[in-house]
């Protein structure tokens, strides 16, 4: 698995063509959540592109839920639509079977997720 991206001169402005050939490809899962993404600078020299072009792409992306920035530690394929409900299921799955290791009944099981819930959308 490898980003393709090819730039079509006489199309969309560069920047459209790079932020929806990535959204295409992270969305149809031929670029899995959590791919890396190459740097903004790695990606404009390969494209023959300024790094303001790619920079912009990536911005609407991240705008856009398709990709996540970590700092330093690079460019990343989010999960969303279809990845991001698989994502939540194998979340759920693996906390019901760590619940039932360590002993919690449903409802115990049920009370927590209740109040991580109510923490984390500030309920």
């Amino acid at each position: 698995m490898t980003l393709k991206i090819h730039i079509d001169e006489g199309a969309a402005p560069p920047y459209e063509q790079v932020r929806a050939q990535i959204s295409a490809q992270a969305r149809s899962g031929e670029l899995p959540v959590g791919y890396r993404l190459p740097t903004v600078r790695g990606l404009a020299e390969s494209l023959g592109l300024a790094a303001n072009t790619v920079a912009k792409a990536y911005r609407a992306l991240e705008t856009d839920g398709v990709i996540e920035t970590r700092g330093r530690g690079g460019t990343f394929v989010a999960a969303a639509g279809p990845a991001a409900e698989r994502e939540l299921a194998s979340a759920a799955q693996a906390y019901a079977d760590r619940a039932r290791r360590l002993g919690a009944d449903r409802d115990g099981a049920l009370a927590a997720v209740r109040d991580a819930l109510r923490a984390a959308y500030g309920e």
